[in-house]
């Protein structure tokens, strides 16, 4: 069976019929699709289409609410909750944007606590678009269980990925989202799927053992990247994107959910940082200029970020291609 080409437009309207044919409303079908069409437009593959099936088995589940209607509170000068009434986070963080970046720019800094929602996305969109109104931004979110703790061979902590930006005079900002394990879950099972190996350092088997066989590491368990370091960093985030705002440690997610396969609910937490109000208003650009500039003076290095922005030109015209296992099951979703 062929895989299907399309266009950033036709994809669009295709994951938004499809969830609004399984129980989405209007506007959150909007913001996901929304999302999965920036993965796919930035060949984000593993947080493009192939969450499709993932957001669908939520909604018709049951278990996530398809016309959610977030809802703003700030607890304090600097720190803003959103609660997401039981939907996926994309709208959630869309209500968010505007007071998380009015409290940053009257404070310095403010955080967001985003609780009570299904966050299966990227989280460089969020950062991305704090950096673009002249803002720095940290996020962070858990999962499932999917990673060991150093030493350890049982799962855990979620993949529990970082996204940071900083903003820049002109062009894009400087934007990573990264995994605390050593690859991202959505990698993993791309790789099974296609029937690829995986790095020796990405996971380990039930019995503990190294392997390449993506299908035994999702069997067994995900490692940090570096080691302990990236363990650390994993622990690091269930605590600020759980009991810090009050939400969903990974394992909790895991017996939230009891088995039904479905996507975790947990929380999402975000720093805003206005660089104007900490001293160096009319020169932290340009002294952040000078650091990409000697990255960008050694031979096969690149900034983070560049390889996306450079896919995002060419995808409005070039379109994507959705291979043929994953086209398969989006026809049968649509059917």
């Amino acid at each position: 069976m062929a895989g299907k080409r399309m266009t950033l437009t036709e994809a669009h309207s295709l994951a938004e019929t499809c969830l609004l044919r399984h129980g989405c409303d209007a506007e959150n079908a909007a913001a996901i699709a929304d999302r999965m069409i920036e993965a796919e437009r930035d060949r984000c593959h593993s947080h493009g289409l192939f969450r499709l099936q993932w957001y669908v088995s939520g909604i018709t589940s049951g278990r996530v609410n398809g016309q959610a209607r977030p809802s703003v509170e700030r607890l304090a000068p600097g720190v803003v909750r959103v609660d997401g009434d039981g939907g996926y986070a994309p709208l959630g963080q869309k209500i968010a944007h505007a007071p998380l970046a009015e409290a940053a720019r009257t404070n310095g800094i403010a955080a967001l606590g985003l609780v009570n929602m299904f966050h299966i996305a990227a989280i460089w969109p969020e950062v991305e678009a704090l950096a673009n109104d002249g803002l720095c931004a940290l996020a962070m979110t858990a999962a499932y269980p999917y990673v060991a703790p150093a030493g350890g061979i049982r799962p855990l902590f979620g993949t529990n990925p970082v996204g940071f930006a900083w903003p820049r005079r002109d062009g894009p900002p400087l934007v990573f989202d990264q995994a605390s394990s050593a690859m991202a879950r959505g990698e993993i099972q791309i790789a099974a799927r296609d029937g690829h190996s995986v790095p020796l350092t990405a996971g380990i088997g039930p019995d503990g053992q190294p392997t390449t066989d993506p299908n035994v590491v999702l069997a067994g368990a995900q490692l940090g990247f570096g080691g302990y370091k990236g363990a650390v960093l994993a622990m690091m985030v269930e605590l600020l994107a759980g009991p810090l705002i009050g939400e969903f440690l990974s394992f909790e997610s895991a017996a939230d959910d009891a088995g039904r396969g479905g996507p975790p609910k947990g929380g999402e937490f975000i720093i805003a940082i206005d660089p104007a109000r900490f001293g160096d208003a009319d020169g932290f650009l340009d002294h952040g200029e000078r650091l990409f500039a000697e990255i960008a003076a050694q031979e096969g290095t690149r900034l983070p970020g560049e390889r996306r922005f450079r896919a995002r030109l060419e995808t409005p015209s070039e379109g994507i291609e959705i291979p043929a296992s994953l086209w398969a099951d989006i026809e049968a979703l649509m059917a």
